[in-house]
């Protein structure tokens, strides 16, 4: 939730500004010609597939429900997240991971109620890419993937370890396991349908949704605590030194 919240506002912040013409490059969006393009194509994909059919799962499916297969996704990337967290050298966010892996798995019915929040015990979610980053790999150029979307370099290159860490992965029943994921799709669109009406008021949807990816991306790396740019830091200085409080 924090990490959708960090999502939103940022999105509130740069769809004002973001009016980038489709020549001007920036450093961290080097391809951004190819990405463009992929972008575009995704986005058509979307609106005649994923939307509508995210839309019709929101009115179809009651918000509990909703929140039970949020709930189940999440829980499944647990140990993911405590593997990481240990990785990163943080012993007591891991144990907490495999702690709610454990609570959720048997008194939350496999998952369908975080009882573990309940408990008391906050999720610290992790994955590769962050990881990582943790270890001193800068994030490479920007990159829009095929039916993926946002990513980096250096997280595009963790893909495959995130895959094969997701229990769902290894789960034999091809039958049940593809439509689990289908169902995540479609839940996580639905939880981004708030972000539409944002994106229509923004001048460069594409670079709207770029840099507030990347930024939410710092968000997590830093666990909630991005470094704060100095230049950006003098600027908020100077405006409240004007200010008469």
């Amino acid at each position: 939730m924090k990490s959708l919240a960090c999502i939103l506002t940022t999105v509130l912040l740069t769809a004002g500004c973001a009016a980038t013409p489709e020549d001007q490059r920036v450093d961290h969006d080097p391809l951004e010609g190819l990405n463009r393009g992929i972008y575009g194509i995704n986005d058509a994909l979307d609106r005649a597939l994923t939307k509508p059919i995210a839309r019709g799962y929101q009115k179809i499916v009651p918000e509990p429900a909703r929140k039970g297969v949020t709930n189940f996704s999440n829980n499944l990337f647990t140990p993911r997240s405590a593997l990481n967290n240990f990785l990163q050298g943080k012993p007591r966010q891991g144990f907490g991971e495999l702690s709610r892996f454990v609570l959720n798995s048997t008194f939350g019915l496999a998952g369908l109620v975080d009882v573990a929040a309940a408990s008391g015990l906050e999720a610290n979610a992790e994955d590769f890419g962050q990881t990582l980053a943790v270890w001193g790999a800068p994030p490479g150029p920007y990159l829009v993937l095929p039916f993926r979307g946002p990513t980096t370099l250096r997280d595009a290159l963790m893909m495959p370890l995130d895959i094969q860490a997701d229990p769902l992965y290894h789960y034999e029943n091809t039958s049940v396991r593809d439509k689990l994921y289908v169902l995540r799709l479609i839940n996580l669109r639905a939880r981004l349908l708030a972000l539409d009406e944002m994106l229509a008021d923004s001048a460069d949807p594409y670079v709207t949704i770029r840099e507030s990816y990347l930024q939410n991306r710092e968000f997590e790396i830093y666990d909630g605590d991005p470094p704060v740019d100095e230049e950006e830091d003098d600027l908020f200085d100077e405006f409240f030194e004007d200010e008469d409080y």
